[in-house]
């Protein structure tokens, strides 16, 4: 399954995200929350969206990343780090890298989206293209961190990586306390989990809610049917909703916290995207516009309501925002 050992993984407090904080200010700002009547007048109801999109590599997980690697021990930054994933966690991973003198190596599926592969490389990790999937490409990175003695960095059964994206919640909980729910959109779970770490921390009556793309729902169904799981395909545009298996880590923490999960389908995204740069004139990609999506989706659950949608990411290349806006006009 690759989901590690599960003895092995610590569950991130609200201590910890604290602690986190005390490193994730020293070098970024917090990001812009908004609160727009356009979007509140679409939703019919109040919105908050909390624009990780503006981040320096477009995406929440930069937090994450700039906290673990200041966690490391000297001989891990001098061994190096490797990791796999789909576009965002490696951005962040080679940001945290570069900032801290540490080599990175970052392995992607094949057909990865060229804009982040892009970024990784101008942010000088090691790019290696390898896979039909975000799965195949974390396997060869395992293989890598084996045999050159390197620090293999999970994209999710990794508590420091957990604890840095939470500090997001906790901009959010500050700036609005009395939110009734919070909706996420859920890869292989780390935004979800920190969210709902800090959430449930502050008051246990805010709902937290995650989203998956209808074509890969295995965290959706994982967490249904509290087991952990592995897909045998799929297929989504929204490169960051990509994974197939569903990891212990963050199930458990999700278990635990995580109120209801949520799916949309692929023409729901592509929508959400559109209506993201109307209403808010917000760039999200198919992950980042996963929140708003679903908040489409739940207009009359939520009326009334003070909701936070993470719009997560902006790596949206400009073929797939050419054919979002396409499709629109159709």
């Amino acid at each position: 399954m690759g989901t590690g050992i599960g003895s092995a993984y610590r569950v991130p407090t609200l201590q910890d995200v604290l602690h986190a904080r005390t490193v994730v200010r020293r070098y970024l700002a917090p990001t812009p929350l908004l609160h727009s009547p356009a979007v509140n007048e679409h939703l019919g109801f109040d919105a908050y969206l909390k624009c990780e999109n503006l981040q320096p590599i477009n995406a929440f997980k930069i937090r994450g990343g700039l906290y673990l690697m200041s966690r490391l021990a000297p001989e891990e930054r001098e061994r190096g780090v490797v990791t796999a994933s789909t576009g965002n966690h490696g951005q962040s991973i080679a940001y945290a890298a570069r900032l801290f003198g540490v080599r990175a190596v970052v392995y992607a599926p094949d057909g990865a989206n060229p804009d982040k592969v892009a970024s990784m490389r101008r942010l000088g990790a090691e790019v290696v293209l390898t896979g039909r999937d975000f799965d195949e490409a974390r396997l060869a990175a395992e293989e890598r961190a084996e045999r050159d003695g390197m620090r293999y960095i999970h994209s999710a059964n990794e508590p420091d990586l957990i604890a840095g994206v939470g500090t997001y919640a906790l901009e959010m909980i500050e700036a609005v306390p009395d939110l009734d729910t919070v909706i996420v959109p859920v890869g292989a779970g780390s935004g979800v989990c920190g969210t709902a770490i800090v959430m449930k921390a502050v008051n246990p009556a805010i709902r937290v809610i995650g989203v998956q793309s209808e074509e890969m729902p295995v965290v959706y169904r994982a967490w249904r049917e509290r087991r952990l799981l592995e897909l045998d395909g799929g297929m989504t545009f929204a490169e960051g909703l990509a994974t197939r298996v569903a990891f212990e880590l963050p199930l458990r923490i999700m278990w635990d916290l995580v109120d209801d999960m949520r799916l949309v389908s692929e023409e729901a995204l592509r929508t959400a995207i559109v209506h993201l740069i109307k209403t808010a004139h917000l760039l999200a990609e198919g992950a980042g516009a996963a929140a708003f999506a679903a908040a489409e989706q739940m207009r009359e659950e939520l009326a009334g309501r003070k909701v936070g949608l993470i719009v997560s990411g902006g790596n949206i290349t400009l073929d797939t925002l050419r054919w979002a806006l396409a499709m629109a006009g159709s």
